[in-house]
């Protein structure tokens, strides 16, 4: 298995909870409480090393939450780089209504970032050793929204094949650097991009397939909740149904998406085969309550249910 890096601008320490009910003005008693690591690449690690992977995680941290941030992913046992910046990382929680089962989710925006500061990124990026490099996140305030493009910039002269997942401007402005090996919009991510609804599954794999006809990623993996997910690629597209399981969360389902396919790269399967995984690793992360992740024994168990089928898609050229 090659090496991965991971890039995460802005992190998160996660936290959850569970209450018997939410209401306003009321103190409400917690049980179950969680703390994690989190942001889109320091997820997507924690996935792919207990894949049994390596990863090495960059991210951007500061003040006085970066020591407690740094304190989480040292006890998942991840190898990390922190790229210091002044203000504080955020904190996101997730509530879980056990009254109604509903799951209410809070996420600041994150730290500003001072030009310096992105920069020294820049800079450690131009140093890092791997074969691939995951970004993934959303960018703070402060960074400009071609960062992304920048960073494939950077990799393509090194020959490091890059992954993305991001949204808004970010994804825009990052696709239009072109060249990356996978890009893993959600639907509401694709449907910002593309600046209209796409209703029918045909409709989305042909806004998918554009982007490969680009030539801004060679592979093109959009997921879709309770409708599945889609793969575009030069040859083709496939759009796989969502498996038939209880959902407890859906914190990281995308993040461990992603883990599960690029781990499957990483070894050698196909691309078709690879989002199967992907997809089995997403399913499986719903599996787990609060913050957690996907488990290679619940991803390996339900990679059995989408081994074979799907529905490959017949697009307009």
């Amino acid at each position: 298995m090659k090496s991965i890096a991971t890039l995460t601008m802005n992190p998160t320490i996660d936290v959850s909870y569970e209450v018997d009910g939410v209401f306003h003005t009321h103190k409400m008693r917690t049980r179950n409480e969680r703390y994690a690591p989190g942001g889109g690449g320091i997820n997507v690690a924690r996935v792919f090393c207990r894949l049994g992977g390596t990863a090495r995680c960059y991210y951007l941290s500061g003040g006085a939450t970066s020591a407690a941030l740094d304190g989480l992913v040292d006890l998942h046992q991840l190898v990390r780089t922190r790229i210091p910046i002044e203000h504080d990382t955020r904190i996101a929680t997730a509530v879980l209504e056990r009254e109604s089962g509903k799951e209410y989710r809070f996420t600041p925006p994150g730290p500003p970032v001072a030009a310096e500061e992105w920069q020294d990124c820049l800079d450690r990026l131009a140093e890092v050793d791997c074969s691939y490099l995951v970004a993934s996140g959303s960018l703070p305030p402060g960074v400009p929204a071609d960062f992304y493009a920048r960073v494939i910039k950077i990799m393509r002269e090194r020959g490091i094949r890059t992954v993305l997942d991001t949204s808004g401007e970010a994804l825009k402005e990052g696709l239009e650097g072109g060249g990356f090996l996978l890009v893993k919009p959600s639907l509401g991510e694709l449907r910002q991009l593309v600046g209209r609804e796409l209703e029918s599954i045909e409709e989305i794999g042909e806004a998918a397939k554009a982007i490969v006809g680009k030539g801004q990623s060679e592979l093109v993996a959009v997921t879709m909740g309770y409708r599945g997910a889609l793969l575009a690629w030069q040859e083709g597209a496939l759009h796989l149904p969502a498996l038939p399981i209880e959902a407890k969360s859906a914190v990281g389902a995308g993040d461990s998406f992603l883990a599960g396919m690029v781990h499957a790269l990483t070894v050698g399967h196909e691309p078709v085969d690879a989002f199967r995984y992907g997809m089995a690793a997403g399913s499986a992360a719903v599996l787990t309550p609060g913050t957690d992740l996907a488990f290679p024994e619940d991803i390996d168990r339900l990679f059995a249910l989408v081994a074979k089928g799907g529905k490959p898609l017949s697009l307009r050229p």
